[in-house]
């Protein structure tokens, strides 16, 4: 099974293009071949119709005006059978060859979309909408996939229908051809106009769209608390707002598609009769024969009816090119460079950092971190503390180079921070969220996320009895493969976090990253974790980011935060003693504490 791009694969990048129709060819790359196979089928498909109404002209005109019958009825038979089985067989090589066009790129496009999206920034992902990104990866690559084998083909099959019969009309009679093709010009204006308004049209519409898909998102990756406060009516509503101006969106694109048939049925219509009555006019006077007629009337309809798809197609291109557009909105931002770096150890690193006057802001004039300095020795456990907001998250994530500091510097084993490379940092860091995340697969390959080799089952036993987790586990019939739901939510909690912490174990990081990792557990699981992970931290740089002191009393540093800047630092014994932020939080959970034991005792 193919799990990577492979070499033959074209960077979807170099093809885009501010002109939509050269950003398509390019796309192409690879599959013109067959693109120029199933347009010639349909050419040689025309032209096999064609002779079929030359051949229908001299049987009518040998064997029924002038009886000359040079040529005997079995052939004329023959003649035509081969001319329906040349035009039946190269119609449907022609519909294969345009459909392996199209899977061919759309499967392609899939791939590096969703290769290119897991390799965008979290600058990037922190601003779009997952909705968003559903929408533009599935509807708009399905409208791309309809235009490749659909729209692509058929402009193709209908200018060639145009020219083989129009040629063939002009030998049979240069006045009858003239007169067919009076609407072209007419047919194309309206095909234009009605373009440039579909275009901006269903642009809407495909963003109402991707608003109405992050709407339902939400609603179902959170529904649990929608039944819990009982808000079914107010998402209901919501949706219902959302869905009404798709509604409005979808009725004007479909009058705009719907403006089209009308017009163009007047104006082939009114061109089918005018060459209908002046061909019958120029056969009663003798001036074309009645085959002559009869081979007219059957190769005009493949002149007007193909002029008026080609409108139809023009209108529905835009629909392509519109999702094109938005699909190269996102091949368009840069990728993460996760090999950039001219310094790459050899072994692994040893987790002695230093922040020197780091500075950070999301936004141009919007400071996030500002003056943070301090220095870290390996296997030291460094704690952060603050409200929410004041920037501990922020600090840490630096250190894999989520996001990339905008002043001061960070040393890493006395190098720049940013001479490592992020795919290098990454293997060497390890995380767990404030917010655990688990894939839809067993317990076991949640552990064993992310490893990168083969993993024994007492490794992956050893890593959740650190965590807390392989009692609870063994308690569930199918154990360790017993499979978890979607984000995990057949799990507690605080079952999920120390899976996830289990899964950091089995990592084996040199710096750890605990970002508030037990907040979903109770005090008694607080503890369990709290002394699994004191063996694992021993000569390992560990970052705790926690809002319950218990948790980071034995750290050999605290550093405590607000708006983005350090403004107390020591250890507990310290910081306890002094008058600040840290005293007040101490004093305000020891009385919640003691209160709570005090009921808790008077409920025994």
């Amino acid at each position: 099974m193919k799990t990577s791009l492979s070499s033959t694969d074209i960077d979807l990048q170099k093809t885009i293009s501010k002109n939509r129709l050269a950003g398509i060819w390019r796309m192409m790359q690879g599959f013109r071949l067959k693109y120029a196979g199933a347009v010639t089928s349909l050419g040689i498909a025309a032209a096999a119709k064609m002779l079929t109404y030359l051949l229908l002209r001299f049987f009518v005109d040998s064997y029924f005006v002038t009886e000359t019958r040079t040529v005997a009825l079995p052939l004329l038979a023959l003649g035509f059978l081969g001319l329906a089985l040349a035009e039946g067989g190269f119609t449907f090589l022609s519909g294969v060859l345009s459909s392996q066009t199209a899977e061919g790129i759309t499967r392609r496009l899939r791939n590096f979309l969703y290769d290119h999206i897991q390799h965008l920034s979290f600058t990037y992902h922190s601003k779009m909408q997952t909705g968003e990104l559903i929408e533009r990866s599935t509807s708009d690559v399905d409208a791309l996939r309809r235009f490749f084998s659909d729209q692509a083909i058929s402009v193709g099959r209908i200018i060639l229908l145009f020219l083989i019969n129009f040629i063939a009309l002009l030998n049979l009679n240069v006045k009858l051809a003239l007169v067919s093709v009076i609407v072209v010009p007419f047919v194309l204006v309206v095909s234009i106009i009605l373009f440039k308004n579909v275009s901006k049209a269903y642009e809407a519409y495909q963003e109402q769209e991707a608003i109405l898909s992050t709407t339902l998102q939400e609603n179902l990756a959170g529904v649990r608390v929608v039944k819990a406060f009982s808000r079914q009516d107010y998402e209901m509503a919501k949706f219902e707002k959302d869905n009404w101006e798709k509604f409005i969106r979808g009725k004007k694109l479909l009058i705009m598609h719907s403006l089209f048939w009308p017009l163009s049925d007047i104006l082939c219509g009114a061109q089918l009769l005018v060459g209908y009555m002046v061909g019958a006019l120029m056969a009663i006077n003798g001036t074309i024969s009645v085959g002559t007629y009869l081979a007219y009337a059957g190769m005009v309809i493949y002149i007007i009816y193909p002029l008026r798809n080609l409108g139809r197609i023009i209108v529905q291109t835009s629909t392509g090119l519109v999702s094109y557009a938005r699909v190269m909105d996102i091949i368009k931002e840069a990728r993460e460079p996760l090999d950039e770096g001219d310094h790459l150890p050899t072994a692994n690193i040893v987790g002695k950092l230093g922040f020197k006057k780091v500075k950070f802001e999301y936004e141009p004039n919007d400071q996030t971190l500002e003056d943070i300095t301090f220095d870290v020795k390996p296997g030291q456990v460094i704690a952060l503390l603050g409200s929410t907001g004041s920037g501990k998250s922020t600090l840490v994530n630096l250190l894999p180079r989520f996001f990339e500091y905008t002043g001061g510097k960070i040393l890493l084993d006395g190098v720049d921070l940013n001479r490592y490379p992020r795919k290098y940092l990454r293997q060497q860091i390890g995380i767990v969220e404030q917010e655990p995340f688990l894939f839809s697969r067993s317990i076991r390959e949640n552990i064993t996320y992310g490893v990168g080799r083969q993993v024994s089952d007492d490794e992956v036993e050893t890593a959740a009895r650190a965590a807390a987790i392989h009692d609870v586990i063994l308690s569930f019939k199918e154990g360790y493969k017993t499979l978890v739901g979607e984000r995990g939510v057949t799990l507690s909690g605080g079952q999920k976090q120390r899976v996830t912490i289990a899964r950091t174990i089995l990592k084996n990081p040199r710096i750890l990253i605990l970002d508030d990792s037990t907040s979903s557990v109770d005090t008694e699981t607080e503890a369990e974790i709290r002394e699994a992970l004191q063996n694992l931290m021993k000569d390992r740089t560990t970052f705790i980011i926690a809002h319950r002191l218990q948790s980071i009393t034995e750290a050999d540093l605290i550093l405590v935060m607000d708006k983005g800047k350090i403004i107390q630092r020591g250890k507990h014994e310290e910081l306890v003693s002094q008058p600040g932020v840290y005293q007040q939080i101490f004093n305000i959970q020891t009385r919640i504490e003691v209160e709570l034991e005090k009921e808790l005792a008077n409920a025994g």
